[in-house]
């Protein structure tokens, strides 16, 4: 499946801004389920060289990143991100009953004195808007119980969460805390992603957010799926030894729509990985002046043609158009 991915992001100042340094995660990853075939980003105004030209970079845990700055006046800020994404079917082979238990995968990042230090553990600790409370462990204990394979464990525990809280595009904001999300019961996909690494983590168990994009409509049957038209957020449970995930030994589960990315080609593209959304923010920066500012943030997803010369024809035009 070849997807087509345009992220528009349109920043307006009331006030002329001096200096401006910003941080990207927008490109695609890539590994043996997920191509990336072509990539662009367009800034407007352009970064002026040689000082300020982006500079691209890979993070602590993998992610494509970009840093520009701005040393010009500007009023508005214009970032194009253009992705062309190859996927593979994933998870095909999954088979959850066969994972390893709750309490064993627990026990493996347990602290022993000269034991090997395992990576995944990162992910088991809390994070600024993932923190310890007591009501997410409470949450999670119809589901994740000791001896239960981990892999059904985590994917009951996505269903509890899509049938329980209500996606609500108005409900919250990236700064509404987990506590909030509980007692409404209502949020959007950061929410929900939050709030699955969290009762996860409670019960000593690595969860990764992940952020990225899905196609507006689902390939089986064409359903419009929640948090389409929008950078989208879900989560990666680390279930070592199970059969069907790969070598990472991470899963990925969206509890915005219940489905296991990937799996039914669901059209999941990951962007970036980490403990929560502070971590992978698509665009973020520190600016000089401005004043009060607006935003608009613009994603669509697409299924490519098979006439690539056409769509490489279609982009030029519209990156011709934003440099107008």
């Amino acid at each position: 499946m070849d997807i087509e991915v345009i992220h528009d992001t349109h920043y307006a100042y009331a006030a002329p801004v001096s200096l401006a340094h910003h941080l990207a995660h927008l490109q695609p990853l890539q590994d043996d389920a997920q191509q990336l075939l072509s990539f662009s980003l367009l800034i407007d105004p352009l970064p002026a060289p040689p000082n300020s030209s982006p500079v691209a970079s890979v993070d602590s845990m993998g992610n494509a990143q970009c840093h520009f700055s701005l040393a010009q006046p500007h009023q508005r800020l214009h970032v194009r991100a253009s992705s062309h994404v190859r996927l593979a079917p994933r998870f095909g082979g999954l088979q959850a009953e066969a994972s390893p238990t709750v309490s064993e995968v627990a026990s493996r990042l347990r602290y022993v004195a000269g034991a090997d230090f395992e990576a995944a553990t990162e992910f088991a600790m809390p994070s600024p808007y993932v923190p310890r409370l007591r009501a997410l462990r409470d949450y999670g204990a119809a589901s994740l119980a000791p001896g239960r394979p981990l892999a059904a464990a985590a994917i009951d525990l996505m269903q509890r969460v899509h049938a329980d809280f209500r996606f609500d595009a108005h409900s919250t904001d990236i700064e509404t805390p987990l506590t909030q999300v509980l007692l409404q019961r209502r949020g959007v996909c950061q929410d929900f992603a939050h709030l699955m690494a969290g009762v996860l983590r409670m019960w000593g168990l690595p969860a990764r957010y992940v952020s990225g994009y899905l196609l507006t409509h689902a390939p089986v049957g064409g359903i419009k799926l929640q948090g389409a038209d929008a950078s989208h957020a879900w989560v990666q449970v680390w279930c070592p030894g199970t059969p069907g995930v790969g070598k990472d030994c991470w899963l990925d589960l969206d509890p915005t729509n219940n489905v296991v990315p990937g799996m039914a080609g669901s059209g999941h593209v990951r962007v970036a990985v980490g403990r929560d959304f502070g971590d992978v923010t698509p665009l973020r920066g520190v600016i000089r002046g401005g004043g009060r500012h607006t935003l608009r943030v613009g994603v669509n997803t697409r299924w490519l043609p098979e006439d690539l010369d056409a769509v490489s024809a279609e982009a030029a035009a519209q990156d011709r158009e934003l440099l107008q």
